[in-house]
C-alpha cells in the first residue's frame, strides 16, 4: 500500500485534532506514456509519474486541505496539523489504534486484456502509423495527420475517520486522430478520439485504420459543404459525440455545488417534470470499461448509476460527501479530482441521455425540413439560465425526409432545459463519446453519450438562407 494502516491512523487523529467532524487522506501513484507522430514521424515520447497525498478535514461547511509529495509518516502528519489548523472546535478523542479497519473490496469489474506493460513501445508506434497511414490513403486532401496515444496507471489508497480503507488501480488508454483536409484554400478538420478504462485491448474496437480514415473522411467530405442556413429549424443530433450538448448545457447545472451557490436553473425542482417524457438520462460510473467509470470516487464512495432524470422528472442532483451530508441524501459516488493537489468536487462520469424506441432512418424520414448535426464541437453555456451555443463541426441538411448536402459554420443555439422539453423522438442506437471535462482548474476523464435524437426546433446560426 502507498500507506500503511498504523501511519493512516495517526495522521487522521492529526487532522481531528482541531475538532474536525471527519478527516480523510488520498493518496495516489501517476504514470503516464505519451507518443505523438505528426508528418509520418515520431515528435513526442514522453513518460511521468508522480506521487503525493492530500488531506482534506471539514468541520460544518468549512472546508480545509492540504497535500504534499511526500508519503513518510514526518510530512504526513504535518500536512494533517496544517489542515487541522484551520478548523477550530474542541478536541477529539484518539481513534483506537487497535480497532479494524474496514477494508472495502478491491475490485476488478473493468477488466484488462492487455495489460500497458505487456504492450511495447515498437506496437505502440505501429498503433499511431496504421492510423497515419489510413488516413493519408484516404484522399489526395489530406495535407496533415497528428495522432496521439496515451496510457495511464493510477493506484490509489484513501483512509478516512469513519475507519474506511479503499484501494483502487485505474489503467485508461486514449488515441486522439486529427487530419487536416485542403482544396482550393477551403480547409477543414476531422477528429476521432476513443479512449478506455482499461489497456490496449482497446483497439479490438477501435481499430487504428478506421480511427484514421474516419477522421479523414470527416474533412474531406467538409470540405464540399455549403454555407448553413440560419433560423429555427428541426435539428437531428447524432449519437455519441451530440451527448455533449447535454452535458454541458444540462449536466453541469446538476451538479450539487452549482445548486448550493444558486447557480442552476435545476434547483428546487427535484420532483418535477423537466423534459418531454420521453426522456430519462443517467450519471453511471459503472459502465464496463468506460472512459469516465471507475470502481471507487475519489472520496471512496462505490461507483454507482444516479438516475439524474427518468420519464420527464427530475430524481437527482449530484453530488460528493460534503454536499450529500448537507442535503441529508446518500452519496452519489461523484466526488472527483484531477490528482493529489485538488480536493474533490461534484463531477460528471459517464453522463448520456437513454436510448428509445426508434431506428435512427425513421427519426430522419420523419423530418421533411431540418439538420443533421453528427458532430458537435465546443461551445458557451450559462449554467444559471441553461441558455447555451454549440457549433456543428460535421452537419447536413435533411430534405424531404432524407439526407442531403453537408454543411458547414453552423451552430445550434438554445436553452438546456427548453431542449429537454422539445426532445421529440429518440432512436435506439446509444453511443458514448470521450473527452476531459474541466471545471475549477481540474481536469478529470468523462463520456458523453446519446442515441439519435430530435429536437423539434432549435435556432440554427449561419450565413445561408435555407433553400
Amino acid at each position: 500500500m502507498l500507506i500503511e494502516d498504523d501511519t493512516a491512523r495517526r495522521v487522521i487523529q492529526a487532522a481531528l485534532s482541531r475538532g474536525a467532524d471527519y478527516a480523510d487522506i488520498f493518496a495516489e501513484h501517476r504514470e503516464g506514456y505519451n507518443l505523438r507522430l505528426e508528418e509520418a514521424k515520431i515528435e513526442e515520447n514522453t513518460t511521468g509519474s508522480e506521487i503525493g497525498a492530500g488531506i482534506r478535514v471539514i468541520m460544518g461547511e468549512s472546508v480545509a486541505y492540504a497535500y504534499t509529495n511526500d508519503l513518510s509518516e514526518d510530512s504526513l502528519l504535518e500536512t494533517a496539523r496544517v489542515a487541522a489548523s484551520a478548523v477550530r472546535g474542541g478536541e477529539k478523542a484518539p481513534i483506537n489504534l487497535e480497532q479494524k479497519w474496514n477494508m472495502l473490496p478491491v475490485l476488478g469489474e473493468h477488466p484488462i486484456e492487455i495489460n500497458l506493460e505487456d504492450f511495447a513501445r515498437e506496437d505502440k508506434i505501429a498503433l499511431l502509423q496504421k492510423a497515419d497511414e489510413a488516413a493519408r490513403s484516404a484522399g489526395n486532401e489530406v495535407v496533415q495527420v497528428i495522432a496521439a496515444l496515451g496510457d495511464s496507471r493510477q493506484q490509489i489508497f484513501l483512509a478516512n475517520s469513519l475507519d474506511e480503507i479503499v484501494l483502487d488501480n485505474r489503467v485508461r488508454v486514449r488515441m486522439v486522430v486529427q487530419v487536416v483536409a485542403a482544396r482550393e484554400g477551403e480547409v477543414q478538420i476531422g477528429y476521432e478520439a476513443p479512449g478506455a478504462l482499461g489497456g490496449y485491448e482497446m483497439f479490438k474496437r477501435f481499430p487504428p485504420e478506421k480511427l484514421g480514415h474516419d477522421a479523414a473522411a470527416m474533412a474531406i467530405t467538409m470540405l464540399d459543404a455549403r454555407p448553413a442556413p440560419s433560423g429555427p429549424m428541426a435539428v437531428v443530433i447524432g449519437n455519441g459525440t451530440g451527448g455533449v450538448l447535454f452535458h454541458e448545457a444540462c449536466g453541469h447545472s446538476l451538479e450539487a455545488d452549482a445548486i448550493h451557490k444558486h447557480a442552476s436553473v435545476f434547483e428546487g425542482k427535484i420532483g418535477r417534470k423537466v423534459a418531454n417524457s420521453i426522456v430519462s438520462a443517467y450519471d453511471d460510473a459503472t459502465l464496463k470499461n468506460r472512459w469516465g467509470s471507475f470502481n471507487y470516487d475519489d472520496e471512496g464512495v462505490r461507483a454507482q448509476r444516479t438516475p439524474l432524470i427518468e420519464e420527464g422528472m427530475l430524481h437527482n442532483f449530484i453530488n460528493d460527501l460534503k454536499r450529500s451530508k448537507r442535503d441529508q441524501v446518500a452519496p452519489s459516488g461523484n466526488g472527483r479530482r484531477q490528482s493529489y493537489r485538488h480536493v474533490a468536487i461534484p463531477r460528471m462520469t459517464n453522463t448520456f441521455i437513454a436510448a428509445g424506441e426508434a431506428k435512427p432512418h425513421e427519426i430522419i424520414a420523419d423530418t421533411p425540413l431540418g439538420i443533421y448535426a453528427k458532430k458537435l464541437g465546443g461551445g458557451e453555456v450559462n449554467p444559471v439560465t441553461g441558455d447555451f451555443i454549440f457549433s456543428i463541426v460535421e452537419g447536413y441538411m435533411i430534405r424531404q425526409g432524407k439526407m442531403a448536402e453537408p454543411v458547414k459554420g453552423a451552430t445550434l443555439v438554445g436553452n438546456g432545459p427548453r431542449v429537454l422539453q422539445d426532445i421529440d423522438a429518440i432512436a435506439d442506437d446509444i453511443d458514448f463519446d470521450t473527452g476531459m471535462c474541466g471545471k475549477d482548474g481540474q481536469s478529470v476523464p468523462v463520456c458523453t453519450g446519446q442515441p439519435t435524437l430530435r429536437v423539434r426546433e432549435l435556432v440554427v446560426g449561419g450565413t445561408a438562407e435555407v433553400v
